[in-house]
Order: C-alpha cells, then sequence, then structure tokens
C-alpha cells in the first residue's frame, strides 16, 4: 500500500471521529440531563407525597389549621382544614379571602392579640393566645402556634396556624382568680381584694399628699342569734341581703367586702373632686338599720364600725385593716350601732381584751369560776323565796373578775356556752344541796345569754342538767332579756313553751327596756316580769318612772304574771313598790350578791325584809 491510501485512510478516519465526537458528546449530555430530569422527577414525586401527607394530615388533624398571606396588615386567609370549619362554625367559604384579624375581633378596647401581630411583622414563629367567637356567638379562646412558610429565596410569604381550643382552660383560670379575689356567698371583693386595692390607694394617695383612705369595719350586732336560731341558710340570705345594702350605699369607688362570717369592710378613697365623711359611714349605719325579712321572720339589724384612716394612722395596708378591726371593737365596747375611729390608745385595749380572752379560755376547767346569790325577797311576808346566780371569775393576778367585765368577751368567742352551761349547773346542784340540807325550797334564777338561747339543743342541755343534779324544774328559773327573745319571735316561741311543758320557771329581764308589743307579751308562756332597775332607781324622784313601774306592775297582774323589782337600794323605793302591788324585790337594800356560805347563813338565820314580824320561810 503507497503512501497516499494510507494518508487517504488516516483521513478518513480523523473525518469520522470528527463526525462522531458530536454526537458522543450530545449523546453524554442528554444521558446528564436525563439523569438530573429523573432527579428531578423523583424530588417532585417525593415534594408531591409530602403535600399530600401534609394536606392528609391537614384533612383529617383534629385541630383547626388556618394558612395565611403574610401581608402585613391584612394577612388574608387562603384556605382552612375540616377541623376549622366543625370546630368554629364558620364555613370555609366565609373565611378564605377574609384578613385573620376577622376571626379574632378587638378585646376590650384592644386590637387582636398582639402577641400573634408580632409573630407576622417579626416573620417568625411562636405561640399566642388569642380570643376569638364562634359562629353561634359563644366566646372562645386559642391557643395559635404559628409557623412561617418560605419562598425559594428564603423570604416568609404565609402562615400556618395551628389553633387549639383553650376555653376551657381559660374558664378554669377565671374561676381560680374569682374564688381567689372574690366572696363565693355575696360575689363581694374579699380580704385579699381588699388589701390589694388598699395598697393601691394608699401607693395613689402618697402621690397626692393631702388625699386620706378610709378603712371601715363593720361587724353586724348580735347576727350569731339569727344564725344558730334560724340556720346557716337564714344566715346567709341575711349576709346577702346586708351586701346588697352597703352596696347601694357607698360610690363606684368605694371597695365593699366580706371579711368573713358577719365582718365587712369598706376601702373609701379620696380624690382630687371627692372626699370622705362620717356622713358616708352614717349611710352604711342607716343602710344596715333598715328591718329585714327572713323566711317570715322579721330582724331589725344593727352594726358597730371601727374605722382607721391613712396616713392619720398609718400607712400599712394590713395594719389599717387591724386598726379599724380594734375600732370597730370599741365601738361594740361603746353600745354597739355606732362607730368609733382608731387611736392609739385602743391599742392598750386590745392588748388587754386579748390577755383576758386568752385567759378565759380553759378557766372552767381550771376551776376559776364562781357563784354568788343575791336573794329575791316577796314584800308581803318579808322572807326570802328565791335567788339568783350571779357569777364571777377568779383571775389568778387580777382577782375577784365582775360579770360586766368579761361576759361580753365571752359572748363574743363563744365561750359563754360553755361557762353559762357550768352556771347553771351549778346553781341547781347547789340548790338541791340546800335543799336536802333542811334550808329551804327556793327556786333559783339563771340567766340564759344568746349564745345559750340560740342552740338547737337548749331544752335537752337544760332538762339533762336537771336530771345531774336532782333539782325539780319548777324550782329553776331562766331568765331571758326582752330583746333577745324579741329576736325571732316564733323561734323564741318554740323554745319557751317547750320549757314551759318542762315545769321550768321562765322570767323577762330588764323589762321595759326592750321593743315588745303587747301582743307577744301575751303570746310568751312566761311567769315572771323583772322591772329593770334602770326605772326604779329614780321612782321617788321621777314621775315619768313612777308611771312606768306602776304601769308594768299593773300590766303583768293583768297578765296573770308575778313582778320583781330590781335595783332597791332605798326605803323609799321600797314602800312604792310595796304600794303599788309589786310582789317581790333584789337589790343592796337587802343584800348584796353573797358567796355560798354567807347566803346559807341568811337561810338559817331566816333573814327577812321585816324582822318585827315572824319569819316563816317558804
Amino acid at each position: 500500500m503507497n503512501h497516499q491510501s494510507i494518508w487517504l485512510i488516516l483521513a478518513g478516519i480523523a473525518l469520522l471521529l470528527l463526525c462522531i465526537a458530536p454526537l458522543l458528546f450530545y449523546v453524554r449530555r442528554h444521558r446528564l440531563q436525563l439523569q438530573k430530569a429523573n432527579r428531578r422527577i423523583g424530588d417532585l414525586e417525593q415534594a408531591n407525597r409530602a403535600l399530600e401527607l401534609r394536606r392528609q394530615a391537614d384533612e383529617d388533624s383534629p385541630m383547626p389549621i388556618i394558612i395565611i398571606r403574610a401581608n402585613m396588615p391584612d394577612c388574608t386567609i387562603e384556605s382552612v382544614n375540616p377541623a376549622f370549619e366543625h370546630v368554629t362554625g364558620h364555613a370555609a367559604s366565609e373565611v378564605i379571602g377574609r384578613s385573620i384579624w376577622s376571626l379574632y375581633p378587638s378585646v376590650g378596647g384592644r386590637k387582636a392579640d398582639k402577641g400573634l401581630q408580632a409573630l407576622i411583622n417579626d416573620k417568625r414563629g411562636g405561640n399566642a393566645v388569642v380570643r376569638s367567637e364562634r359562629r353561634n356567638g359563644s366566646p372562645a379562646w386559642y391557643s395559635i402556634s404559628a409557623s412561617p412558610l418560605r419562598d425559594e429565596t428564603g423570604a416568609v410569604t404565609h402562615f400556618v396556624l395551628a389553633q387549639h381550643d383553650v376555653s376551657e382552660m381559660k374558664r378554669y383560670q377565671a374561676e381560680l382568680e374569682l374564688h381567689a379575689n372574690y366572696d363565693s356567698l355575696t360575689g363581694l371583693a374579699n380580704r385579699a381584694l381588699l388589701r390589694q386595692r388598699l395598697e393601691e390607694a394608699i401607693a395613689q394617695a402618697r402621690d397626692h399628699p393631702g388625699q386620706k383612705v378610709w378603712v371601715a369595719f363593720i361587724d353586724l350586732d348580735r347576727f350569731k342569734i339569727v344564725n344558730d336560731s334560724l340556720g346557716r341558710k337564714a344566715g346567709d340570705r341575711l349576709i346577702n341581703t346586708v351586701a346588697e345594702r352597703l352596696i347601694h350605699a357607698v360610690r363606684e369607688s368605694d371597695t365593699v367586702a366580706r371579711l368573713g362570717g358577719d365582718e365587712f369592710a369598706v376601702l373609701m378613697r379620696e380624690a382630687d373632686d371627692s372626699t370622705v365623711s362620717a356622713a358616708m359611714v352614717d349611710r352604711l349605719v342607716q343602710a344596715i338599720a333598715h328591718p329585714a325579712s327572713i323566711d317570715g321572720h322579721e330582724f331589725t339589724l344593727t352594726c358597730s364600725i371601727g374605722i382607721a384612716v391613712y396616713p392619720d394612722n398609718g400607712e400599712d395596708a394590713e395594719k389599717l385593716i387591724e386598726y379599724a378591726d380594734i375600732a370597730m371593737y370599741s365601738a361594740k365596747e361603746h353600745g354597739r350601732n355606732n362607730y368609733q375611729f382608731y387611736h392609739a390608745a385602743m391599742n392598750e385595749r386590745a392588748l388587754a381584751r386579748l390577755q383576758m380572752e386568752m385567759a378565759l379560755r380553759g378557766a372552767v376547767e381550771r376551776g376559776e369560776f364562781g357563784l354568788h346569790y343575791q336573794p329575791q325577797v316577796d314584800l308581803k311576808t318579808g322572807n326570802i323565796v328565791g335567788m339568783e346566780a350571779l357569777v364571777h371569775w377568779k383571775h389568778p393576778q387580777l382577782g375577784i373578775v365582775p360579770p360586766g367585765e368579761f361576759i361580753t368577751l365571752a359572748e363574743e368567742t363563744g365561750l359563754i356556752v360553755q361557762i353559762g352551761a357550768w352556771v347553771m349547773h351549778e346553781a341547781c346542784r347547789q340548790n338541791k344541796a340546800w335543799q336536802d340540807a333542811g334550808l329551804a325550797q327556793l327556786r333559783v334564777a339563771v340567766n340564759l345569754s344568746a349564745r345559750q338561747f340560740a342552740q338547737p339543743d337548749l331544752v335537752d342541755s337544760v332538762n339533762q342538767i336537771l336530771q345531774e343534779t336532782g333539782l325539780s324544774p319548777h324550782f329553776l328559773e331562766v331568765e331571758l332579756t326582752e330583746s333577745l327573745v324579741m329576736t325571732g319571735v316564733e323561734r323564741s316561741l318554740d323554745v319557751l313553751r317547750n320549757l314551759k311543758a318542762h315545769g321550768i320557771q321562765i322570767s323577762i329581764d330588764d323589762f321595759g327596756t326592750g321593743y315588745s308589743s303587747l301582743s307577744y307579751l301575751k303570746r310568751f308562756p312566761i311567769d315572771v316580769l323583772k322591772i329593770d332597775k334602770s326605772f326604779v332607781q329614780d321612782i321617788t324622784s321621777d314621775p315619768d318612772d313612777e308611771t312606768i313601774v306602776s304601769s308594768i306592775i299593773s300590766l303583768a297582774h293583768s297578765l296573770k304574771l308575778h313582778v320583781i323589782a330590781e335595783g332597791v337600794e332605798s326605803h323609799e323605793q321600797l314602800a312604792f313598790l310595796e304600794q303599788n302591788g309589786c310582789d317581790e324585790i333584789q337589790g343592796y337594800y337587802f343584800s348584796r350578791p353573797v358567796p355560798p356560805a354567807t347566803f346559807a347563813q341568811m337561810l338559817r338565820q331566816q333573814k327577812t325584809l321585816y324582822p318585827a314580824r315572824p319569819a316563816t320561810l317558804h
């Protein structure tokens, strides 16, 4: 083969290679593009599967899902899942295309939840709680989980909002807050909320020198009688009545609180255009004093009010409440149905009262109580025919403490029930002992306190004491004040009739100082009227008292009742009572209350009002 042929062959091969090379490059390039396309298709299929799963998840999710555009301020709704329609009641067609804020409207003058707005503004994910309304108008609270969606450039274009209903949790929280700050019976503020508002009022007044804040501590007088007599439900209704009256007696800026039981408080604050005055406290007293009808029973309530003032009495909220409480007890000491302003000297009395209360507890068990007896004398024969048992307290340090210094405290603390039971038991035991000794057949009068009279088992307790001591019922006389039996008349009638049915004598003490009518007096099964000593002491100098005493005697006799005059101290008083037909007297003219041994000696010696006449004890 010559050289020319070889070059031709080589040239042909070169030409062939030149033709094949682009084809091979194209094939390779096409293969690479095909592989890339296949991968892209795979990615798209995977993305489609993920989207389908996401769509299916959204469709099947029990949680409402909302997709919105991140176009503040509208944030247009683009889609919602079926759960959204089911939970909220809103159809997809009703909300798609609307602003998300149409679902979360203004609340309390503020725009829809600023927490969610901040998330969308900052293009970040997070959680927020918003208030909304269901289609039926009922309120709803939702916890929103916001997740941003980004495009291929990384820009946030949409948000996925997962909406969880937390309405029940919010309701429970509201209930907890209600119980934490408000009284469950009346709906008034409780002690915690009162203290909080008092602290706020003090802070405000501190920024405005000269402004004052008043705290009025209110305690109903003798409310426990009503509560114990008619039961707790009746007592609760009376408390609600008082709460309503107090609310209507104060300004909108004031706070009425119930501190528990029958204790209330009113916070009254001054402002630039409003001052606080005693007239406002007068309105509180008058509001409570109106008669109230509960279960057919009419009650006339009164209250005792103590007042502490910022900054005069202090700048601490808790101290002001405490000082108002102390002043309230001072109001009770001044006869109840009044108000007192706190002053420093009250602290000393409050401390003394606390010390006495501490000492009073357990005094019965320690055997610190004793009885004295004051004779009751028949004006016709001059003989001792009865006696009143009077308790005194043998204090280890203070010595003999008269009843006037501790009975009120015992009544307020409830200790009077235990003390009263001891007094009755000891009086019956002593009387029976004197009878067994052959000294006399006398009746013994024992005072019943309001708390004792309100006990549901009072009659059973008295009968048990009589059985334990062996004293016959007709030798026991229970004394009740006129005002006490007139508090809850129907129940008083039931109790008195029950006592009378067992043979126990009944007397009305301090007659003439209360407000009983003749119709009620006629219905009560009583045996004795005791004329109060306040009328007896001036019968020789005051024509009005003469008329009152003679009228009481005449009235009692017309009702076939026995009459005893208390506090007889002079011969002139004795002569007037004898002339007007009084049956018996009791007082210093004949004898002070004396210890049992002295009283027994009087019986042995047959002491009489008329020594010149022969004494015959009955």
